[in-house]
């Protein structure tokens, strides 16, 4: 099994919610309203005056044998709303209960 922490701009939220929808992605849990900045060329999205945008993070954990379909078709997303700023990280996970 894996975990796949995908953290966004809220504003894709439902584009995010879609993929795993379509790809049977059944369970995960989502932050909404997190702060933070992209390491690269990101803006801070914090809430503020300043910088009044925020992300949103959904943690899901997945059959191995799903993961490159996730992440392509978020890449896919990213690349259409790259200003947006999307990432996708994915952990072992060892056990569960």
């Amino acid at each position: 099994m894996k975990a796949v922490f995908i953290a966004y701009n809220q504003s894709i939220t439902e584009e995010v919610q879609e993929i795993l929808d379509n790809q049977s992605i059944r369970g995960y849990t989502q932050w909404t309203e997190t702060f933070g900045r992209g390491s690269v060329k990101g803006d801070m999205h914090e809430g503020t005056h300043t910088w009044p945008e925020m992300n949103n993070v959904h943690l899901t954990i997945v059959e191995e044998k799903k993961v490159d379909a996730l992440l392509h078709d978020l890449q896919v997303l990213n690349s259409k709303v790259e200003e947006q700023g999307l990432r996708a990280f994915v952990w072992d996970i060892e056990n569960m209960v």
